[in-house]
């Protein structure tokens, strides 16, 4: 086991629990992020067990959660693996986020995080919901207020910097949320307008947390051990929320988390180890999604839990060309079982790589 590659004067966090109120406490306050195609029920239930104090689900709209949508509904599905389990919601209408707040906590969810931080067009400008609401502060409080009133539950919020860095606004968001009970707040530090261009601005999360006493989560751009340590040092956060960096990685939660708290890399799991992760998830996700739809949905994992691994191009290739979910088992544990006895080893996948895949 190796030095983090950065340290602090310390060289170790001590990473306190988070306690949110209404018996809800994050013991180990590094986060699954919510991402779109990705946080899905498997992944959630995976990442919790692999370590991840807390986990988030992906966005839903909270028009939809009051239509019942059957897919809105199976997305709100809590992932009954212990800890903390937060449903996000995103909406522009104070009475629809309320009631679809209701309707989460009836479903089994610890906590509701409200989403102002979703930079796309079809939610940001056609729903004016999401990053939109940082540039209308009253329609932001009027939602904070109607959602944290309708629920017994914490509610947290999730935000960026600001719409453009002309109107950075997320320090004086922050205290309007807080003002409005709500218990704890996310900062992306990129604003609306970068999308996920660019890098995201840890020394900017500062300003938040010294305008709120309520506790800050710092997310962006956390792809390695020395990401987290560097963060949480410019930041001055009191967590963090770990995004694409998991992408293939459910487990570095936990290595970031032993890392924060020694001062010491773990390493990567073994192959042997990464084959049952790998495998223990694609059966997950085809006992949740079905053997048609699963087989598509898990292809995306497939190809990064693969990535830099010899041969791994190739044996992309080959699972996407089937259509059937047994064929696609026998392949990954082949692929998995060559590489092991080659006694290959897997290396740490470069920082900008995994940037660049996820843009």
């Amino acid at each position: 086991m190796g030095k983090c590659l950065r340290e602090t004067t310390s060289g170790r966090f001590d990473l306190p629990p988070i306690d949110l109120g209404s018996g809800v406490r994050i013991d180990t306050p590094v986060i699954l992020a919510p991402m779109s195609g990705v946080t899905d029920l498997p992944f959630r239930r995976l990442a919790k067990q692999l370590g991840a104090g807390m986990v988030v689900s992906e966005m839903i709209a909270s028009w939809a959660m009051v239509r019942e949508n059957r897919k809105t509904l199976a997305m709100s599905e809590m992932d009954g693996a212990g800890g903390v389990s937060a449903l996000q919601l995103a909406g522009c209408d104070p009475g629809a986020m309320a009631e679809a707040a209701r309707l989460a906590v009836d479903r089994g969810a610890d906590l509701i995080d409200i989403n102002f931080g979703c930079p796309f067009k079809n939610v940001a400008l056609g729903q004016q919901a999401a990053s939109a609401l940082m540039r209308d502060e009253l329609a932001a409080a009027a939602i904070l207020e109607a959602t944290v009133n309708s629920v017994p539950v914490p509610v947290t919020l999730k935000m960026r910097m600001g719409w453009d860095h002309g109107s950075l606004n997320a320090p004086r968001l922050a205290r309007i949320a807080q003002e409005a009970g709500i218990r704890m707040v996310t900062v992306h530090g990129r604003t609306r307008q970068q999308f996920y261009t660019g890098s995201a601005d840890w020394d900017f999360i500062r300003q938040v947390k010294q305008a709120v006493s309520i506790p800050v989560i710092a997310n962006g751009d956390i792809i390695t051990e020395e990401d987290a340590a560097t963060a949480l040092q410019r930041s001055g956060a009191d967590g963090l929320m770990i995004g694409r960096g998991c992408y293939g990685r459910p487990w570095f939660i936990a290595q970031v988390v032993h890392c924060l708290r020694t001062g010491q890399r773990a390493g990567e799991p073994s192959l042997v180890a990464q084959k049952d992760v790998v495998t223990t998830h694609y059966r997950s996700i085809l006992q949740q999604f079905g053997n048609h739809a699963g087989v598509r949905l898990a292809r995306k994992h497939v190809s990064w839990y693969s990535r830099g691994l010899p041969g791994s191009a190739e044996f992309r290739a080959a699972v996407n060309r089937l259509a059937e979910a047994e064929p696609v088992l026998r392949l990954i544990e082949s692929f998995y079982d060559r590489l092991i006895a080659r006694g290959v080893d897997r290396a740490l996948p470069w920082r900008d790589e995994i940037l660049s895949e996820a843009a």
